[in-house]
């Protein structure tokens, strides 16, 4: 057993400034006792089968080694069709598309590309814990801008005093991470003006993009007026088609930014993983149909999840889009969200996230609690029923 010299080199600085991810840290305690997992957002039921037999078939030509570190050309002109198709939007698969591991490492290596020292980011929060930690290891200042419960208002004069001569990018997420907030089309719009005034760029994370429900529309920022030259549009396969483990995302960003983003991205990864890029490809083929079917099944889904946290006791709004669901917590008698997510996962065999891990400053999210819905009908039914030990507690 090693043991540290206190003399011994620190760590950087730069890592001092936010934690390790609470979420997998809430996957560690679902393991270890034996809890439902609804923390982290992956599915407990299957991939389609057409992309499963597809990841199978290249492994078996022996597409096997590195692709090209900017991705198979095969993916990159299926992600240019299918983008043409569904959002109007036309890409150049050889000089604007960068395929990465993930959408995770397609963030950090777009932020890396066009992030100088000095320069800030604004952060919408609640958000997806690792946009923050993505803008500090950047070098950027976080600024962040609030989305007000209960339905995720953006203040407009909030928003707009964020902006300012060393604003270099507004990240966006839209269908959003943790709340479910579908961006609007005026919201996209004031967002568009003030990038524009202010010459900064959208990094917008759409990797929910077709989880939308209740006759709400995803558009892509990038769609509108002056933003396809200061837009980088991210996405990934992970959650369309149920393969969080195989790590595909992408860039679309106008050729001197994607120039940059390939760079970073070469140094950070190489390339992502060959034989299920040829597998992407494939799935970027799926008809409409396939993505009618994956809203209304997590419809379905969403509404048997919200239908039990209220019945147990909790306040909740059904989301617009993305499977995730922000659960107020203030009438059920805990000091915390912390204390909320450890009882659970404890006493009633449920896995969630405190709300204050989706939030920079200390006491926000106390209230909150996220639960995610990418699980099967019985999953969630048992989840259920084992929720209603919270308002049995109360009694």
């Amino acid at each position: 057993m090693t043991t540290e010299h206190p003399t011994s080199p620190a760590p950087a600085q730069r890592t001092e400034g936010f934690t390790e991810s609470v979420i997998r840290e809430m996957t560690r305690l679902a393991h270890r006792f034996d809890a439902l997992n609804l923390a982290q957002g992956f599915p407990d039921f299957p991939a389609p089968e057409a992309i499963k037999e597809a990841a199978v078939r290249a492994i078996m030509a022996d597409v096997n080694q590195y692709a090209i570190t900017w991705g198979a050309p095969s993916l990159r002109r299926a992600l240019a069709d299918k983008y043409a198709r569904h959002q109007g939007l036309e890409v150049d698969p050889e000089r604007e598309i960068t395929v990465c591991c993930g959408a995770t490492e397609a963030m950090i290596s777009a932020l890396l590309a066009v992030i100088n020292p000095g320069d800030e980011v604004i952060v919408f929060e609640p958000f997806y814990e690792n946009y923050g930690p993505d803008a500090i290891l950047s070098g950027a200042t976080p600024r962040y801008v609030s989305l007000h419960a209960p339905d995720w208002r953006i203040d407009p004069e909030e928003l707009a005093s964020a902006f300012g001569p060393r604003t270099k990018a507004i990240i966006l997420n839209t269908p959003n991470n943790p709340t479910g907030k579908v961006f609007s089309r005026a919201e996209l719009e004031m967002i568009a003006s003030l990038c524009t005034r202010w010459n900064a760029l959208a990094v917008t994370d759409e990797i929910y993009e077709h989880i939308v429900y209740d006759g709400a529309t995803h558009l892509s920022i990038a769609t509108l007026p002056g933003m396809r030259e200061r837009t980088i549009t991210i996405s990934g396969i992970s959650k369309t088609y149920a393969v969080t483990g195989w790590r595909i995302g992408y860039c679309i960003a106008p050729p001197r930014l994607t120039d940059a983003i390939r760079k970073v991205h070469d140094f950070l990864t190489v390339g992502a993983p060959a034989p299920l890029q040829e597998a992407a490809a494939v799935a970027m083929g799926f008809d409409a149909a396939y993505y009618a079917e994956l809203a209304r099944a997590y419809q379905e889904r969403r509404d048997v999840l919200v239908a039990a946290l209220r019945e147990a006791g909790f306040a909740c709004r059904p989301p617009a889009g993305a499977y995730y669901i922000m659960a107020d917590i203030s009438a059920l008698g805990f000091s915390d969200d912390v204390q909320c997510a450890r009882w659970l996962v404890e006493h009633a065999g449920v896995a969630a996230v405190p709300g204050s891990s989706f939030y920079h400053g200390p006491g926000k999210g106390s209230q909150q609690i996220r639960f995610a819905f990418p699980k099967r009908l019985a999953t969630l039914e048992e989840a259920g029923r084992r929720l209603l030990k919270v308002r049995d507690s109360l009694g």
